[in-house]
């Protein structure tokens, strides 16, 4: 089966991983660069789930003209 989650702007990497680790201090999930796997499937989905919501969060003050 072929991987489909390949990032649409690929020099957005680095500021995406920024966001990750900002998102999960905030929630206090421990990052660490590398292999996570040994944190919750709950708490990746959090971290994940509140990532979703700044970009949309900054998708919608942009349109907005803020």
């Amino acid at each position: 089966m072929a991987r489909t989650n390949r990032k649409v702007v690929p020099q957005a990497t680095a500021a995406l991983d920024r966001m990750k680790f900002e998102v999960a201090s905030e929630m206090g999930v421990n990052l660490k660069e590398g292999y996570n796997g040994d944190i919750s499937s709950r708490d990746a989905g959090r971290v994940g789930g509140n990532m979703v919501k700044k970009m949309i969060e900054q998708a919608e003050r942009t349109m907005s003209g803020r």
